[in-house]
């Protein structure tokens, strides 16, 4: 082959280029986590993670996902049940997403906060709506720039409160 050539020169650049990408690209995964937790006094859930590989992306998104179920009830302003019992249960599935910048290295140490399912039970006057329960399952983090996805220890977590007869 003659190295002289501008076909030749071409190819050469072309493989080199090609490898520079390869090398760049770098090899995402999760080195730590994707961990959740749950806060007992509002229901949300944090996942938490560090991914390395990412070689010199920019910014990468993510995306907390989880199948949430969750119950409401009506309590008078002292947070006491009143006569009537008035409660809604809601269910769906439920994303938090975000983008974080490539840190040092090629990773990114960070967490998504997934809301509990959203209630829309109307309470009467001097009533308040207040979230008795929550269930999370299948709780997941995926990295969608890089195409990474892992569920979550634990993949699902709860918490209950005291419930109006």
């Amino acid at each position: 082959m003659n190295f002289r050539s501008p076909k030749s020169q071409t190819l050469i650049l072309v493989a080199l280029g090609t490898a520079t990408a390869a090398a760049l690209a770098g090899n995402a995964h999760f080195v730590n986590g994707p961990d959740a937790t749950i806060n007992s006094s509002n229901g949300r859930v944090t996942v938490s993670w560090k991914e390395a590989g990412l070689g010199d992306t920019v910014m990468v998104d993510y995306e907390a996902s989880a199948d949430g179920t969750a119950r409401y009830q009506c309590v008078n302003r002292g947070g006491k049940c009143p006569a009537a019992s008035n409660k809604q249960d809601v269910e769906g599935p439920i994303i938090a997403s975000g983008s974080f910048a490539n840190g040092k290295n090629g990773t990114i140490t960070a967490s998504l906060i997934i809301q509990p399912p959203a209630g829309t039970l109307a309470c009467p006057g001097g009533q308040v709506r207040k979230m008795v329960s929550v269930s999370f399952s299948d709780i997941a983090l995926a990295d969608l720039t890089n195409d990474v996805v892992a569920g979550t220890l634990p993949s699902s977590l709860g918490m209950a409160g005291p419930e109006c007869p």
